[in-house]
């Protein structure tokens, strides 16, 4: 019966291990070239030089995947970042979050 137990917890925390982890890495180098656009708010490095746009340099990628997914989705609504994103797929998603995730939150 213990035996059972410890299988059954091991696979349990196998199988959460796996989910909590991305199933595949996002390309940080691709998210670079996607931010062209992005940069004449969010700045060249992340850091907004207008007051108004929020820095992106340092964000947590996780918080900046599901950001960039609500304004997609509809989910949150923005008369400037609805048009911005409507086209990027969830890969070019992963990346932008990725490279924006990897950047010094400091501007340097």
């Amino acid at each position: 019966m213990i035996k059972i137990k410890n299988s059954v917890l091991t696979s349990v925390f196998a199988v959460a291990t796996v989910f909590s982890q991305p199933l595949l890495a996002a390309d940080i180098a691709a998210g670079k070239a996607k931010s062209v656009t992005c940069s004449a708010c969010h700045g060249s490095n992340g850091i907004s030089t207008i007051p108004m746009y929020p820095n992106l340099a340092g964000q947590k990628e996780q918080y900046l995947v599901l950001q960039i997914k609500a304004f997609r989705d509809g989910e949150r609504k923005n008369m400037v970042m609805a048009p911005m994103v409507a086209s990027l797929s969830d890969t070019d998603i992963a990346n932008l979050a990725a490279y924006y995730a990897s950047l010094d939150p400091s501007g340097k």
